[in-house]
Parts: C-alpha cells; sequence; structure tokens
C-alpha cells in the first residue's frame, strides 16, 4: 500500500503518519525534507515524531542545510551530515584510544610482563628480574610513558649501572629483559614504536671465560665433591667428561642414557637441536651405580623426584675451601660450574681434536662459538706453527736442492757440447 504524504505548513516539510502506532494522543509521524541541489529536487528522511522529530525541528535542518549552499560551508545534505558526524564520532574515539595508549606508563606495562612471566619463566628468572625491575627500572623509567622513552633515556640507565660498577655482560643481559617489555607491550597493543633499545649500543668487552682446570685441579675437585655430596659429584663429572650444560643435565631421564653405546641423548638444548653426547668410561660406570637405586624418571631429582634447577651450593664451597679461585679478582678467571664444560672443550682442543668435531661435541650452532677455544691450547697451536714453519723450511731446501741440480745437469750439458 502506498504512503499518503501530508504537508505541512513548512515549504519543503511532509510526513506520512504510521498506520496503527501512535506518539501521544495522534498517529506517529515519519518526516522527510525536501530541497534543490545543483538545480536537482532532493528528498532525505529525518525520522520519526517518536524519536523526536517534529515540524519545527525539520524546518530547522532544512534551513540549515539551505544555508550552507548558500554560503557554501558545511554539509549539503543529510547523508553528507550524517557521514561527517559519523567520522567525527570514530575521529573522538580513536584519539581517545590514542590518548590512553599515550598514557600507559612503563611501569604498568611492566606490571603485566611480570604477570606473564610468572607463567613462561622458571621461579629463578623471575626473582632476579623483580631484582632488576626494581633496583634499576623503575627508578628512572617506571612513570615514564613507555612511548616516551627514547634511546637517549636508555644511554642514561645504561650509564647509570655502568658507573654503579655492574659488567658489561650483566648490562647488556639486562637491556635483553628491557627489550622483552617492549615487544610484549607491542604485541599487546601498548605500545607502537620501535623497539627503543635496538639503537642503544651495547657495552662491549670480552666475556669469555679464559679459565680452565688442569687434569690435576679436575681429580681434586671430584675427590672432594665425592666425600661431602654424591650427587653433585656425578653432576660434575658429567659436565667436565662430557661438555653437558647445568640444565641439560638437570633434564636427563632414564630413557635418553643408552650405555650399551654409551651415548646421552640431549633434548631442548640452548640451541634448539638435539645431539648425543658421548660416555667417558668413568661416566658409564657413574650411570651404572645410580641406575641400581633409580627411583624417579629424572636422573637427578628432589628428594619428591622433582627436576632439580640448580647446582648445589656445595660446588662453590668446594671450590673456595681448595683455594682455586684464591687471589682471582677478574671473573672470567674465577672457575664456576659452567667452567666444567669449558674444560671439557678446552682438554678436547688441547688433545688435538679439530675445531669442527669440537663444535659437534658441544652442540654449538655455528663454529664461530668454538673457534674461542683454539687459544686455549697454546702448545697445540704452537705444534701448528711449527709444522707449518719446517714445512716452508723443507719446500726451501727441496727448491734449493733441485736448483742447484738443474744448474749441474745444464753445466755437464755445456761441457759434454765443448
Amino acid at each position: 500500500m502506498k504512503h499518503k504524504w501530508i504537508k505541512t505548513k513548512i515549504p519543503g516539510v511532509r510526513y506520512r503518519e504510521h498506520p496503527t502506532r501512535k506518539h501521544g494522543m495522534f498517529k506517529d509521524k515519519y518526516f522527510t525534507i525536501r530541497y534543490k541541489l545543483s538545480g536537482r529536487d532532493k528528498e532525505e528522511a529525518l525520522g520519526w515524531a517518536s524519536n523526536g522529530w517534529t515540524e519545527k525541528k525539520s524546518a530547522a535542518r532544512l534551513a540549515e542545510l539551505k544555508e550552507n549552499q548558500r554560503i557554501g560551508i558545511g554539509e549539503k545534505t543529510l547523508a553528507e551530515k550524517r557521514r561527517m558526524a559519523l567520522e567525527k564520532k570514530k575521529n573522538e574515539e580513536t584519539a581517545q584510544i590514542k590518548a590512553a595508549k599515550d598514557s600507559v606508563t612503563f611501569s604498568s606495562v611492566l606490571k603485566k610482563y611480570i604477570e606473564q612471566s610468572r607463567i613462561d619463566k622458571n621461579q629463578n628468572t623471575n626473582e632476579t628480574e623483580k631484582y632488576i625491575f626494581n633496583k634499576w627500572f623503575l627508578p628512572l623509567l617506571g612513570e615514564l610513558p613507555i612511548k616516551d622513552i627514547s634511546p637517549f633515556i636508555l644511554e642514561k640507565l645504561k650509564k647509570q649501572m655502568n658507573d654503579a660498577g655492574l659488567a658489561p655482560a650483566t648490562i647488556t643481559r639486562d637491556f635483553a629483559v628491557i627489550s622483552q617489555v617492549f615487544s610484549y607491550a607491542k604485541k599487546h597493543d601498548l605500545y607502537n614504536g620501535d623497539n627503543p633499545t635496538t639503537k642503544v649500543k651495547k657495552p662491549s668487552q670480552d666475556n669469555r671465560r679464559s679459565r680452565f682446570l688442569s687434569h690435576e685441579e679436575a681429580d681434586l675437585l671430584l675427590e672432594e665433591l665425592g666425600k661431602i655430596s654424591p650427587v653433585t659429584h656425578d653432576i660434575s663429572l658429567l659436565s667436565l667428561h662430557c661438555g653437558l650444560r647445568a640444565g641439560e643435565i638437570f633434564s636427563l631421564t632414564w630413557k635418553d642414557i643408552d650405555l650399551k653405546n654409551k651415548t646421552i641423548l640431549i633434548k631442548d638444548t640452548k640451541s634448539g637441536r638435539n645431539r648425543n653426547a658421548l660416555m667417558t668410561e668413568n661416566v658409564k660406570v657413574m650411570f651404572e651405580k645410580r641406575m641400581c637405586q633409580k627411583q624417579f624418571n629424572f636422573i637427578f631429582s628432589s628428594k619428591n623426584g622433582n627436576k632439580i634447577k640448580e647446582v648445589s651450593r656445595t660446588f662453590d664451597r668446594i671450590i673456595d675451601n681448595l683455594g682455586i679461585n684464591r687471589g682471582i679478582a677478574d671473573r672470567r678467571q674465577r672457575v664456576v660450574f659452567h667452567s666444567l664444560r669449558h674444560t671439557y672443550a678446552s682438554w678436547l682442543v688441547m688433545s688435538g681434536v679439530d675445531l669442527y668435531m669440537v663444535q659437534k661435541l658441544m652442540g654449538h650452532s655455528t663454529i664461530a662459538m668454538t673457534e674461542r677455544y683454539s687459544h686455549l691450547a697454546p702448545d697445540y697451536l704452537k705444534k701448528a706453527v711449527f709444522l707449518l714453519e719446517n714445512n716452508i723450511k723443507q719446500n726451501k731446501e727441496s727448491n734449493v736442492v733441485n736448483f742447484q741440480r738443474a744448474l749441474q745437469m745444464r753445466k755437464n750439458t755445456m761441457t759434454h757440447d765443448e
């Protein structure tokens, strides 16, 4: 059924009535306005009286559009006016979101990061990070909006840490945590900029350990550990004779041990690739003894069978008692548990094992990581230079003999011709 349009007293404003619905005492009215735009008739709907539209309000809207057309400013149609209103609303919402994001402080992001870190990382790492946050990050960065943290501010933080005597490696590690916080913020749409830590120059210093145990020191250490802590002794033996990291040792289960072939399967390594470590006879005997006392899935476990998370402090006490670190201030020269793995690689190189094989046994992802051990075997390197020198000498002597022989043959030929 076609609607009947009713003209009002105001030119350009008309309405139709709803067939059944009422607004107050009268039928509900649906208002429209009609006007000319660029010489053509145009009609646009306004709305129902029940939604607030009246003849007077409709006339005011029509007058507004005509005036905009006359002066050439503002919206000239209802559709354009609605579009502009919608765009304005979106801009306001965008501005509000931006303002909220711009006000996000580093400490508020840090709080969320810590909550996630509790799930993703172990307790020791969490405690270490919390100490770093409270000691270094929060005093300088805490209340700053995260968007305002620039490389310049981070350089200031780096200087504070350096002036406090922190080792370059420690500063680098702590800045890696800041980088993780920014990555977390970006992933969760709390920050849109670039990670400022990428523009901060990392402190440079050769932080590699150059100290390794002699065979006498290693034997003495294992002997003393065996007297006090058999577990720490066996863990140390495994690192010293097979080059395993502490975390790799703690993750070992009996399924990973093949006594027949004297191999150890190392899973979920630092490089991300599994590898096989080879047992020495001493390590094999150690596993056989422990297998007789087998109680839990993990080879080295706590009393209730849970995975061990750190090396016993007994190790450090024995090192101190033996005086191995006495008088040594340079941390790179001090013996720690990781020095056992370092010693394993050093012994291999000193024994004449080539770096490629050492790389495979250590589980290094690149040969560059293994090359650091080449300087730890001076006698072996001297021998290599001696072989080179000897080869040069032999070639030189051979060339002299060949030259003299050729010269003599030439002389003989000339004498014969005469």
